[in-house]
């Protein structure tokens, strides 16, 4: 455990030198005060507009800054040449994998606890407010969220490129989140090896629709069933746990030589 913390560590002195978190930060701020200052859809009421778009932000920021994370850390290594010290040590590649998947989803976790209490912020300025309780839900469900992209971005990275990595995580976590919901609806027009295909992508990829409340947020519905809840955090640490493995197994038998990492 000592050598996860270790490897974490590294990942969150990293992440505080590097600008990502800073100008999402900015950028988050910069919309609120826009829409706080500016009436921009004629509303008066500030579940209309501001609890809205800030959350989707939020949302948008939050695997923005998982996915650039998670995927940089062992190409990073190997462009730097520091990936050799770091497997001469006795420490196991799995603790690896590890350290590096829980620095990414810790420190995002934290970037992601910031830009929550600014919108809060931004919201109760404005005279509005949020159920703490389901706010409470809606932070928890998306760590959760958050932590399967991680893992699946670090999956990705053992194998590919930063660049090709990052561009394969983005359309597979953007399809997961914006095409799995219609599935259902579209398989009653579907049939064949086309309807197969879908059920088979239906099954295969991570819902992550199942962690976004923000409708409950926006509209003050309440608390989600803690019961769900609680089912739907075992899904995402089987979803993680499937992804840590598969960033494991593609990375426990590779062999790397100074020559092909120039």
């Amino acid at each position: 455990m000592r050598q996860i913390i270790t490897v974490a560590h590294v990942v969150w002195l990293e992440m505080i030198r590097r600008k990502d978190f800073y100008i999402l930060f900015i950028l988050l701020s910069a919309l609120l005060i826009w829409l706080m200052i500016f009436d921009v859809f004629g509303l008066t009421t500030v579940s209309g507009y501001i609890k809205d778009l800030g959350l989707l932000a939020v949302w948008i920021m939050g695997w923005i800054l998982a996915l650039n994370t998670s995927i940089r850390q062992l190409p990073q290594e190997e462009q730097r040449g520091t990936l050799f010290p770091l497997l001469a040590k006795p420490i196991s590649r799995l603790n690896i994998i590890l350290g590096k998947w829980l620095g990414s989803w810790s420190i995002t976790c934290l970037a992601l606890l910031c830009f929550y209490i600014t919108l809060w912020l931004g919201i109760t300025i404005k005279e509005g407010r949020f159920d703490y309780a389901t706010l409470c839900q809606g932070f928890l469900l998306h760590c959760a969220a958050l932590a399967i992209v991680c893992a699946m971005g670090l999956a990705l990275s053992t194998r590919m490129n930063r660049d090709a990595a990052a561009t394969t995580a983005y359309v597979l976590t953007g399809t997961a989140f914006l095409m799995l919901p219609k599935i259902p609806s579209m398989l009653i027009h579907t049939q064949g090896v086309a309807g197969a295909l879908l059920l088979g992508l239906y099954y295969l990829f991570p819902h992550f629709e199942l962690f976004d409340i923000r409708h409950r947020l926006v509209h003050d519905w309440g608390c989600a069933p803690w019961l769900t809840v609680c089912e739907i955090l075992l899904y995402a640490v089987l979803m993680t746990s499937v992804f840590l493995i598969l960033a494991w197994l593609s990375y426990r038998n590779r062999r790397f030589t100074r020559e092909n990492l120039t």
